[in-house]
């Protein structure tokens, strides 16, 4: 009966880390980018807000940020995809994904 609770154990992992990966990937990097819009409108002003407030320079800034974090982790999933595809793994113990041979 102890075998049969590790595994619902292990499936119940398994399961957190999908929808671990999931969040972050599948509505993360659009809810990253959806604030990077916001904080472009914000940043450029007049007829990009409702209000037509002027725009605060500091908006652009954190939106290019944004912009920046979303294309890192579509570059970072382009390249899993390829290291996976050459028998290789993908390194991130650097800020730059690199290749390395896989173990």
């Amino acid at each position: 009966m102890t075998a049969f609770w590790d595994d619902v154990q292990l499936a119940g992992e398994a399961i957190w880390r999908v929808l671990l990966a999931s969040l972050v990937l599948g509505a993360g990097l659009p809810a990253i980018f959806a604030l990077g819009i916001r904080s472009l409108a914000w940043g450029t002003g007049g007829d990009a807000e409702v209000d037509h407030a002027p725009g605060h320079p500091v908006g652009k800034v954190v939106a290019g940020f944004l912009f920046l974090l979303v294309a890192y982790g579509i570059l970072s999933g382009l390249l899993f995809i390829i290291a996976s595809g050459q028998g290789k793994t993908l390194d991130f113990s650097t800020v730059i994904p690199t290749f390395t041979e896989a173990s």
